[in-house]
């Protein structure tokens, strides 16, 4: 499923599931400083939720695969994953019964540079790939890790057909993540809560800093046709 970002205004006129956000930033002779996290600003992207844990992980390879993870409930998680090191490939599958689009998801490039992140609901199952060696990823968590509540689908299930951007990489996983059932085996623990997945909605997010402050250029982000 290919999905594209939409107009800021989309978000104002209905909710969506899955929403991709890039923090302002701002530079001078030094770098640059940028809010990555502010709880009501996030709220009114629609991102209204608790995180208690934060995570991080780092990847030696480049082609390094983790996912696709999910928690059942009543531990099950939100996410908001930003990339602090080098660059990934996220996406979020939608794993609500009854949803018009379970089954299907949307991706997008994140990096260092570009500082985007990518927040999903509880309800998706969760997967990156690294698109560098040495990069690292940084995400937040609405609910503690709890490994009874722990599961996953194949990464490279073929009624999923996830684009990996392999490159003609190996993939480097887990033995865990290669031996998670096949999608059409997942018994989903997650109902249809009504928001639809829709194409992933970017917005820039505002800072309290003074407006005066140059903003910092964003760099290009690689972009992959399944963005």
């Amino acid at each position: 499923m290919r999905l594209r970002g939409l107009p800021c205004s989309h978000l104002r006129e209905k909710l969506v599931a899955v929403i991709l956000l890039t923090p302002r930033a701002f530079s001078d002779a030094r770098g640059w400083f940028s809010e990555t996290y502010h709880q009501a600003r996030a709220a009114e992207a629609g991102i209204d939720v608790a995180f208690c844990q934060d995570n991080q992980s780092f990847s030696v390879h480049a082609g390094t695969i983790r996912g696709l993870h999910f928690q059942r409930p009543p531990f099950a998680q939100a996410k908001l994953v930003r990339c602090i090191r080098g660059s990934i490939w996220d996406v979020a599958v939608d794993a609500r019964r009854g949803s018009p689009t379970y089954g299907q998801w949307v991706g997008a490039i994140l990096s260092a540079d570009n500082r985007r992140q990518l927040f999903m609901p509880a309800g998706f199952l969760h997967g990156f790939i690294t698109l560098e060696d040495d990069t690292e990823v940084a995400y937040k968590v609405n609910a503690y890790y709890d490994a009874p509540s722990d599961g996953g689908v194949k990464w490279n299930d073929p009624g999923l057909a996830l684009p990996w951007p392999l490159d003609g990489r190996d993939a480097v996983v887990s033995d865990k993540d290669a031996t998670l059932p096949a999608f059409a085996d997942f018994d989903s623990p997650f109902d249809y809560d009504g928001v639809p997945l829709q194409p992933l909605p970017e917005i820039e997010l505002p800072s309290h800093f003074a407006s005066s402050l140059p903003a910092a250029r964003a760099l290009s982000a690689r972009r992959w046709s399944a963005i």
